[in-house]
């Protein structure tokens, strides 16, 4: 039976319908192309790696990290002068080496603060390259294992601990072939930290975050080798399989050497219990090519110069901070008794954090407790804050008569001499104490300055001169005991200056001098330009705020008060039980954070500005102009509400073109150890991997961390980038928080001196930082969640902005990131007294300040508390969309406050371009490579649809002509 032609009508209803579903696909897939262009030209983006200046950048980079390196490694202990191992001779030259992180090492940490370490010297190669002989046998036997490095990072964290288990590895013949290979012995741990969350003070995870976590933040906790797992310790002292290899390598070994590769403060009490350890050295993340620096120290090539930045106390749970830290929860008792999680008004979990310990941070408390006796430091303390080891000896002395204290600087001059029989590198350290009242808290003892000495051989004398301003011991008085507003204040009474090599260890006291009370209300210090008066009442001291801080009154008799969470019982959204450590609040507590949070004032601008004017301005003429020049208004009369609305709103990673005043594109990438960023990382880039920031600021040398700037810089120059989000100042409140090893110390002065060094050899080359993050931003757990950090101002300025004073005052920082986390009730990155009193009035900032990674908008509600219109109105002028469109907020442009708002961030970002390298080049008039490639197979497709509709018209029409033809017949 012949097969039934298809009528003419029913051909083209057909064909049509195909062609037009397929033409609406091709729409639709057009639509979302550009919906997508930014996302999709960032992954398909690179950087050109191998040009010339990149190249050649690359490489001095590389000279670099190396120097950081052989100066941040910290030796800690060195009986019997083990170390340096004597090369000269054949059998010192071969080493065992214990322990599975040999063969899979830590360089640095995981997330935004991450390099690509994938070429990075192995430990191996660096204690090869100086000349040793590793033990192979050894090596493959842990190689051998197939146990892999555990994942530490935002997408999921895995605490265990890699070691085999040692009743099947360490056997007897294992341990012979060790004893007839060599008679040293290296033992190799490390620590892994990363952005998202915390290091877990128990190994079964209880005091962690939600297993189920969240954006950025803690997810699938998982705690690996249960077999002999013990649930009491914590991440930072030894595993029950790291106990039992020492208990090996020290029962069959008398010359061990410890290596702690750990930027996190490691315990080490146990290590006195080991006659066998006679040597212990801190590596922090060490970068590129630091491995190398660690077989030249142990070789005795370089002298190890580095010093702590943390103190080591011998319990690290020990510390005041502790009791405070990590995961709490505000309650609500529900009608029927039960309780239930607090949430705001966007169904944001209301956790918080009480920063109780006050201003005694590290080595604050132990110094000052021990001073008091309300402590025995010896019991307590491992390693003093500033402390360090050398292969050679120093004599510290003062120069007579070269004190000259003024009422406004201190200066002194310190003679260093080698009295040893190794060139070296010393570190000189000044202290002071102020008189304690009982009006204002105060340590016993502050950093002043510091110095490093350049390398001094046997025999030789070097003189480096120490300076501080007087007005920097003053404290700030926020209980307004001396003033209405609060104040900094000198309080009257003995000033005493002792050089010291570290902070437990007096080498001479320099000098003392009665200072008469000096209230800086009225004219303010002389590096502010507005006077400091509190700025925080609003968001620290109302409800839900901390009632009792440690105070060092009668021997701090109230330690045992600073902590005040209970446990409660509440039920989840999904109707089941658990337990968690929180207060008790109210409704209208919770009002209180929702209006906090949400609440936009009504507007105070009868009119808008000028927008879209034709004014014939170009933003390179602005070059050089002061921030305050009234001639800006012509050139941002220009920009149209458009411009506005995305220069501040598409700002992840970069800052966009404008071309209506010719403002060019710039490309601004993550550190703080390498020009890195998740374009790059999708294609395989990186720049240098630089040291952590701990270990630069291990070197306490600030010329190599200028340097290390000015490097960053130069290859940011190759690489097309203007802005570096870095670098991170946050401080190690204790030493659990997950991203200590992006921060410097937990010492404000010393990781203010780093970054300010670091900020301006890389702006030298014509970029601009990120200081980061800012601010109070000390801990992972609950970061994404905007977490309450409650806190008072005297510890606020002193101890948490003190870092990114000294940034912004003397490196002159040109951008800042705010932070996820609130003060007290508000946002960091919408808390006026924080962007705009403090940065911008009393510090004089001049520049833009972008959030943090953000996700309210465009699909995405991920950081509801985000809220970019109170973003806009308090100081923060950029929104670090890193997923556009998704999570690119709306804005209110019918609000002219908003719109006022929004020309000003315009104006902190066209500052920061115009006086950037940026400014150099011509917009960019390069489309993308996807774009044209999408072009072209549009144009084909078009030709085909056109073609495949015609032949269709054309087909019907022939067949209704047949048919004509057929009924006329």
């Amino acid at each position: 039976m012949a097969k039934k032609k298809m009528s003419k009508k029913k051909f083209r209803i057909v064909w049509n319908s195909i062609l037009s579903v397929l033409l609406v696909i091709v729409l639709a897939a057009n639509v979302a192309l550009y919906y997508f262009s930014d996302v999709i030209t960032s992954y398909f983006s690179t950087i050109d790696l191998d040009s010339a200046e990149a190249v050649k950048a690359r490489e001095s980079s590389e000279l670099v990290a190396e120097q950081i390196a052989d100066e941040g490694i910290v030796l800690l202990q060195n009986d019997e002068n083990a170390l340096p191992l004597d090369t000269s001779e054949d059998s010192k030259t071969k080493v065992n080496v214990f322990g599975w992180s040999f063969t899979n090492p830590i360089y640095g940490g995981t997330g935004s603060g991450s390099s690509d370490a994938s070429t990075a010297v192995t430990p191996k190669a660096g204690l090869e390259a100086a000349g040793f002989e590793v033990n192979e046998q050894l090596y493959n036997a842990y190689v051998d294992t197939g146990i892999k490095r555990p994942l530490v990072g935002m997408d999921g964290q895995d605490w265990s601990i890699p070691e085999p288990k040692p009743s099947d590895f360490y056997t007897d013949e294992l341990m012979q072939q060790a004893k007839d290979f060599s008679d040293v012995a290296i033992i190799f741990l490390a620590r892994s930290g990363g952005e998202g969350a915390d290091l877990p003070r128990t190994m079964d995870g209880p005091d962690t975050f939600d297993p189920d976590g969240g954006s950025f933040g803690a997810t699938g906790q998982k705690f690996g080798y249960e077999d002999d797992l013990d649930a009491s310790k914590h991440y930072l002292e030894l595993s029950n399989r790291e106990q039992g290899m020492i208990d090996a390598v020290t029962q069959n070994f008398n010359n061990v050497i410890l290596v702690v590769n750990s930027a996190n403060t490691f315990e080490l009490g146990w290590v006195d219990q080991y006659d066998q350890i006679k040597s212990v050295l801190n590596v922090a993340g060490p970068g590129q090519n630091g491995f190398n620096s660690l077989g030249k120290v142990l070789s005795g090539e370089v002298n190890p110069s580095g010093r702590t930045v943390d103190l080591y106390p011998k319990d690290l749970l020990d510390s005041p901070a502790i009791a405070n830290f990590g995961d709490f929860d505000y309650v609500i008792e529900n009608n029927d008794g039960t309780y239930s999680q607090a949430v705001d008004s966007s169904n944001v979990l209301l956790k918080y954090v009480d920063y109780s310990e006050g201003i005694y941070v590290g080595y604050r408390f132990y110094e000052t407790a021990a001073t008091l006796g309300a402590i025995n430091y010896d019991e307590k303390v491992q390693y003093p804050f500033g402390y360090g080891l050398s292969y050679t000896s120093f004599e510290q002395e003062v120069v007579p008569n070269s004190l000259n204290w003024t009422d406004t600087e201190v200066t002194v001059d310190v003679k260093v001499t080698n009295t040893g029989s190794v060139e070296g590198k010393d570190v000189v350290q000044l202290y002071f104490t102020a008189p304690y009242t009982g009006k204002i808290e105060k340590s016993s003892i502050d950093l002043a300055a510091f110095e490093k000495t350049n390398s001094i051989k046997p025999g030789e004398s070097e003189t480096v001169t120490l300076t501080f301003n007087v007005e920097d011991m003053a404290s700030y008085d926020a209980n307004k005991q001396y003033s209405d507003t609060g104040s900094y204040v000198l309080e009257a009474g003995e000033y005493k200056l002792m050089l010291m090599n570290n902070s437990h260890e007096k080498i001479a006291d320099v000098g003392s001098k009665n200072l008469t009370e000096i209230v800086y209300d009225s004219t303010g210090r002389s590096t502010d330009k507005q006077v400091a008066v509190n700025q925080f009442d609003d968001e620290v001291t109302g409800e839900g705020s901390i009632t009792t801080y440690l105070s060092r009154a009668n021997n701090f008799a109230n330690l045992t008060d600073i902590n005040k969470n209970e446990i409660y019982t509440v039920t989840t959204s999904e109707g089941s039980t658990k337990e968690v450590k929180g207060k008790l609040v109210d409704s209208e507590f919770v009002s209180f954070i929702n209006s906090s949070r949400y609440d936009v004032p009504a507007d105070t601008n009868d009119k808008a500005p000028i927008t879209g004017a034709d004014n014939g301005k170009q933003l390179k003429d602005y070059t050089g102009l002061d921030i305050n020049d009234e001639s800006w208004d012509q050139l941002l009369d220009q920009l149209t509400v458009d411009d506005l609305v995305n220069l501040a709103t598409l700002g992840g990673y970069r800052t966009l073109e404008i071309d209506s005043v010719g403002k060019p594109g710039t490309l601004d990438y993550d550190g703080p150890a390498a020009i890195n960023n998740m374009n790059m990382a999708a294609n395989g880039q990186s720049g240098t991997a630089f040291p952590s920031e701990i270990m630069i600021a291990s070197t306490w040398n600030l010329e190599l961390a200028e340097a290390m700037g000015e490097h960053v810089g130069a290859e940011a120059k190759a690489y097309g980038v203007t802005g570096w989000y870095a670098p991170a100042m946050n401080i190690h409140r204790t030493a659990f928080a997950g991203r200590n090893f992006e921060y410097y110390s937990e010492d404000g002065l010393l990781s203010g001196k780093m970054a300010a060094a670091v900020t301006k050899g890389f702006q030298s080359q014509g970029g601009y930082v990120y200081i980061k993050h800012f601010a109070l931003n000390d801990q992972e757990t609950n970061r994404t969640f905007g977490v309450l950090t409650w806190s008072n101002e005297q510890a606020i300025r002193e101890i948490y902005l003190k870092p990114f004073e000294i940034a912004v005052k003397e490196g002159g920082a040109k951008a800042v990131m705010s932070s996820f986390n609130s003060i007290g009730n508000t946002w960091a990155g919408a808390d006026n007294g924080l962007l705009k009193e403090v940065l911008r009035n009393e510090w004089g900032f001049a520049g833009h300040v972008i959030t943090d990674f953000y996700m309210n908008g465009g699909g995405l509600n991920a950081y509801p508390y985000m809220n970019v219109e109170l973003a806009l109105r308090n100081g923060n002028d950029l929104m670090l969309t890193g997923a556009a469109p998704m999570g690119v907020p709306e804005v209110n442009t019918s609000s002219n406050d908003t719109l006022w708002a929004l020309r000003d961030a315009a104006h902190n970002i066209l500052y920061n371009t115009a006086n950037s390298i940026a400014i150099e080049g011509d917009l960019s008039s390069e489309m993308p490579q996807w774009v044209i490639i999408t072009i072209i197979i549009d144009a084909l497709l078009v030709l085909g649809f056109a073609t495949a509709f015609f032949f269709v018209f054309r087909n019907s029409k022939k067949r209704e002509e047949i048919v004509d033809s057929i009924k006329a017949v």
